[in-house]
């Protein structure tokens, strides 16, 4: 039997999370019993969707890194390239710029395509060392991640549906970042929270009157009525 909802494509940062970043509770109230199948698409580094996906019981349907991971039906691809990221990093570092994380750098430790920076860091000095590399920096507002040109989260989403055979169409995404605007272009539906950028709101076909986890509620309930 068809599924009466559609299935998703879901940011997590600023879309599933609260104003200071927390994930909101209520995201375990309505996405493990979504009868439809429920992707989260992020720039955060692989293990972090992978885990939330086990806590919420949902199948492992994920774009992480920006679309430079993608997993789906047990296959992983990787697109972004590491180590030319780190490249520009450590340029980054040596003419004096600072990733900003402290001595653990857990927001890079398990990333497998991208380096991210800290907002505070000297995003000039960062662009000028990425151009030298040949490399893109984006600003998702919550870093500025230097990754391969070319990979974004619609190209991973679409390589995802690929795996599970599944037409972009089909989907409702949500999201809040210049990083969401690939993963709009491609599905059926998209939604800006009205705490999104610029970018996402321009190219959003619906922007909300809702920010952060109750602009996601808002679609979700709409979609169920």
């Amino acid at each position: 039997m068809a599924s009466d909802v559609p299935p998703l494509v879901l940011d997590i940062d600023g879309t599933l999370t609260d104003e200071p970043g927390r994930l909101d509770p209520r995201a375990f109230d309505v996405l493990p019993s979504w009868d439809a199948p429920v992707v989260l698409a992020t720039g955060k580094s692989f293990p972090y969707p992978v885990s939330l996906c086990h806590y919420l019981g949902l199948e492992r349907n994920v774009v992480a890194e920006n679309g430079g991971v993608v997993l789906a039906n047990g296959e992983v691809t990787y697109t972004g390239d590491k180590e030319r990221a780190q490249a520009v990093a450590d340029e980054f570092v040596a003419r004096g710029g600072d990733l900003g994380w402290g001595s653990f750098d857990d927001t890079n430790y398990w990333r497998e395509t991208e380096i991210a920076v800290s907002l505070a860091a000297d995003e000039k000095l960062l662009r000028e060392v990425a151009t030298e590399y040949e490399m893109d920096v984006i600003d998702t507002g919550y870093a500025y991640h230097v990754k391969t040109p070319g990979v974004e989260k619609g190209i991973g989403f679409k390589r995802l549906c690929e795996t599970l055979s599944m037409d972009p169409d089909e989907f409702v995404a949500v999201g809040d970042s210049t990083n969401d605007t690939s993963t709009f272009g491609v599905v059926g539906q998209s939604y800006a929270v009205a705490n999104a950028d610029e970018a996402a709101k321009a190219a959003a076909d619906e922007v909300l009157s809702e920010s952060y986890m109750d602009g996601t509620l808002s679609v979700l309930e709409s979609l169920q009525e």
